[in-house]
């Protein structure tokens, strides 16, 4: 039984997968930073807007999850499933996610914030 309405738990969700995609740019910015490249800092100036981004907008999530009193919670992973623990209205709501279907809305959460990256880069922001 669901008892987030959807935008709360739309909100809580996007939420969680910033903040992993934030640990991912965190990495890949390392990588990066030691790793073997010609010229560094296209892709390391690339990967911080995306951080910035991403950064700037879960600030923004985590404004309004406390206003709806709502909290996320890592509970366990396995090779299989990662389950968190979605706290809001005073209810408790158990989700578990495939951990492939992870990666993939991370990937995706990446291309989105590689576009907004790239945009304000161009329009000289």
């Amino acid at each position: 039984m669901r008892y987030l309405n959807e935008e709360e738990f739309k909100t809580a969700s996007r939420f969680l997968f910033l903040t992993m995609s934030i640990v991912v740019l965190e990495q890949d910015i390392k990588n990066v930073e030691s790793g073997n490249f010609k010229i560094k800092e296209p892709y390391v100036e690339l990967l911080r807007r995306m951080e910035h981004e991403a950064r700037m907008e879960r600030k923004n999530l985590q404004k309004q999850m406390k206003q709806k009193n709502l909290q996320v919670i890592f509970i366990q992973k396995n090779d299989t499933f990662s389950t968190y623990l979605f706290l809001g209205n005073g209810y408790e709501e158990e989700k578990r996610y495939f951990n492939p279907a992870i990666r993939k809305k991370v990937q995706n959460l990446l291309y989105e914030l590689m576009y907004r990256a790239m945009k304000t880069r161009r329009n000289g922001a």
